[in-house]
């Protein structure tokens, strides 16, 4: 069954139309193990393992879990539950057992897909694994669900603590794409992309495996980033572009010059996004390579690109660039209200930060999410607007720079964690009175988790002690860097603990 006449086709045509229009062409390729599919291979796939979940019972919106790393398991596992009319519910592989019951209960998924067969899930969910023979026939899967039809429920910590499902329909994450496929220098058919990111972040989900897609291009997927590796990787795939993170260029630049311009030889554009980069490393490898790193921002909400400066064509250090065409921007107070900033184009300073010309940044476009689930709260209010909690100003050009998050939010190599989540699960131990956890900044990962603790009185207990407990009961992102402790910790005169004392 295909999409109704007259209705888009969803984003599993992205892989429908690539195998129609180029069958023999390289979809995907693991750098680790050099194993590829070409488009007709991957569709191929794809509706095989349709065909296994609807056998597993897997109907029109249930949600499938996929527990997979970045590689062609979860290519073919994300396209193929499409295909059977799922809502995909992408997790980390290594999230711990008790956070992954707490997600498989909050999204109702009742399948998981995942390589390994033997793992222990919660009682009432069913694995499918990955693989199998692409060409086991039978009738085609295809449920066709489009337009305001979720696709993907993708889960990240908000400002009123875990689990938070963002619901991203079919129209929200094609709307993205066509927003940036509409940019200067944006991926072609000929294009070998590096996705070192995980698919199972939207930003490589999005701007990488499905961009891809969408335009016949080559997805070069690396598990796990390891600088000169993947240096290696760059060279010896002839990858033209890279979609990454500040922690990957940071290392990068450390490289020296011929080093690098070795291995991005072939790279024609490299775009930056979630969390800021350092204007030195921006420059160091500009001045290696000759090429420029493009910064974006974006949020899951917005599925998820929402500004950047390939707008202009230009990288302007210390802004995140422009929007995107089809999406709105403005600055508002916190109840709302239009936040006016002047813009005066004959003024030589070119970025201004005085007090009061700040806001909050708020988005409209058909890129926007449908709220959190189950019950779409939260989402745009009715003239289409999301105010994201993202503190931010316009210099005199219309670029934006952020300048800070108005609430505790504290952000990983691109993934949320949210303060309360890490101190209740601290809070567990018997000897601890009290936990605060803030974020710190981290060259590496842009911030890290830092824990302050109050030990209870005549307790014994070790830094060590608290990180192994963090690390069996939360993603690794999630686990603090540093553990401090104190007698106390601040407070307001409610009691309330404040957090920004701390930082």
């Amino acid at each position: 069954m295909s999409a109704p006449e007259g209705t888009q086709p969803g984003v599993g045509g992205l892989l429908t139309r690539a195998a129609a229009t180029w069958p023999e062409h390289p979809a995907v390729l693991e750098t680790g193990t050099g194993r590829g599919l070409t488009y007709r291979e991957a569709d191929a796939a794809a509706q095989a393992l349709a065909r296994r979940l609807v056998a597993a019972g897997v109907g029109p919106g249930d949600r499938v879990a996929l527990r997979l790393p970045t590689s062609v398991d979860f290519v073919v596992a994300f396209f193929g539950a499409l295909r059977a009319g799922a809502v995909v519910v992408p997790l980390s592989p290594q999230v711990p057992g008790p956070e992954l019951e707490k997600l498989l209960a909050h999204s109702g998924a009742k399948v998981v897909v995942q390589r390994d067969a033997e793992d222990d899930l919660p009682d009432g969910v069913s694995v499918v694994t990955s693989g199998g023979d692409p060409d086991g026939g039978g009738e085609p899967a295809d449920a066709g669900r489009s337009g305001e039809d979720i696709a993907v429920i993708s889960y990240t910590s908000g400002t009123t603590g875990p689990p938070r499902g963002v619901m991203l329909s079919h129209r929200a994450l094609l709307a993205n794409l066509e927003q940036i496929s509409a940019l200067e220098g944006a991926l072609e058919q000929d294009d070998r992309v590096l996705i070192t990111i995980p698919l199972f972040h939207v930003y490589g989900l999005g701007p990488g495996l499905l961009q891809a897609t969408a335009v016949g291009a080559t997805a070069v997927l690396s598990e796990r980033f390891e600088a000169q590796r993947t240096l290696d990787d760059c060279a010896e795939h002839r990858v033209t572009s890279i979609t990454g993170v500040p922690t990957m260029y940071g290392e990068f630049a450390a490289f020296g010059a011929d080093e690098l311009r070795r291995g991005l030889a072939t790279v024609r554009r490299m775009t930056s996004g979630a969390a800021p980069l350092h204007p030195k490393v921006l420059t160091a490898i500009r001045e290696a390579t000759g090429l420029d790193v493009y910064e974006g921002y974006g949020l899951t909400e917005c599925a998820p690109v929402v500004t950047s400066t390939l707008v202009t064509g230009y990288p302007k250090p210390g802004s995140v660039g422009r929007p995107l065409p089809g999406i709105e921007l403005r600055l508002v107070d916190s109840d709302g209200t239009d936040q006016a900033v002047p813009l005066d184009p004959d003024d030589v300073d070119d970025v201004f930060e005085a007090e009061g010309e700040t806001g909050l940044v708020s988005i409209r476009g058909a890129n926007l999410f449908s709220g959190y689930w189950p019950d779409g709260d939260h989402g745009p209010d009715d003239e289409g607007w999301f105010r994201t909690g993202d503190v931010g100003y316009l210099d005199t050009d219309g670029d934006l720079h952020l300048v800070d998050r108005a609430n505790d939010l504290i952000i990983v190599n691109g993934f949320n964690v949210f303060p309360r989540e890490v101190e209740e699960v601290i809070g567990q131990l018997a000897e601890v009175a009290e936990a605060a956890v803030v974020g710190v900044v981290d060259e590496r990962s842009g911030e890290a988790v830092k824990a302050v603790v109050v030990p209870a009185a005549g307790a014994s207990l070790s830094e060590q002690q608290v990180v192994d407990h963090c690390a069996a009961h939360l993603a690794g992102y999630k686990v603090p860097h540093l553990v401090e402790f104190a007698e106390s910790l601040p407070h307001s005169a409610t009691g309330k603990l404040r957090r920004v004392r701390l930082r």
